[in-house]
């Protein structure tokens, strides 16, 4: 991330002055601050904007997207540009604010994602049939966006696509740093890191982040 931002032949190295740089990928927070200081220099504007909605979401214009800036302004000057791809964007606070609550989101994802596998799994255990369960269920309150989206491929075990296992370990690992610096405690988030190095380890991981239920099932 450094070098493709401050290398020789780097973003900045390139970046006229009133430009504005938005940084779409997931990062720590402590190095969205270190270019929003680089670019203040520069004369430019910088937005950590980090991204939830997946492959699918980016292809059909439906993204959720995070975002911190030290300067209102120059969030207002691009967010008529991204909503071309997102269906929300919020400011959330100034350089970093994106990518922690990037990490808010993969937390939640991490334990959501966890407790539907085990409902699937013990839901097939039970004799009943999954698919019927979750058209039953998805109505009420376990509602959630990995339902809707992945219910039916997790349980026949298809993970060939979406977020990948290794990607979501590097994001939880971003977590899991921040968190040593703020003092939060994540004991579920580091349990179902481990369930996805074992993930990993049966070979998924460029699988699907609803790949967990695998563990259950094999």
């Amino acid at each position: 991330m450094r070098s493709v931002v401050f290398g020789e032949d780097g973003i900045l190295a390139g970046l006229k002055t009133g430009g504005i740089l938005v940084d779409h990928t997931t990062a720590s927070a402590t190095i969205a601050r270190e270019i929003a200081e680089a670019c203040a220099k520069q004369g430019c504007g910088f937005v950590d904007a980090p991204v939830s909605g997946g492959q699918a979401g980016a292809e059909n214009g439906q993204l959720t997207i995070m975002c911190g800036s030290n300067d209102s302004a120059t969030f207002d000057a691009i967010e008529p540009i991204i909503a071309a791809y997102a269906k929300r964007s919020k400011l959330l606070g100034t350089a970093g604010s994106g990518q922690l609550a990037k990490m808010v989101n993969q937390i939640c994802i991490a334990g959501i994602a966890q407790g539907l596998s085990e409902a699937l799994n013990f839901a097939m255990r039970a004799g009943l049939d999954p698919d019927d369960v979750v058209d039953v269920i998805s109505k009420g309150a376990a509602q959630s966006w990995q339902m809707e989206n992945r219910a039916k491929t997790m349980v026949r075990n298809e993970f060939e696509f979406g977020f990948a296992v290794e990607w979501m370990r590097k994001d939880l690992g971003i977590c899991f740093d921040e968190a040593s610096r703020n003092g939060a405690q994540l004991p579920m988030t580091e349990m179902v890191d481990k369930f996805y190095a074992e993930v990993v380890a049966m070979g998924g991981k460029r699988w699907d982040t609803s790949s967990l239920i695998a563990r259950l099932t094999d």
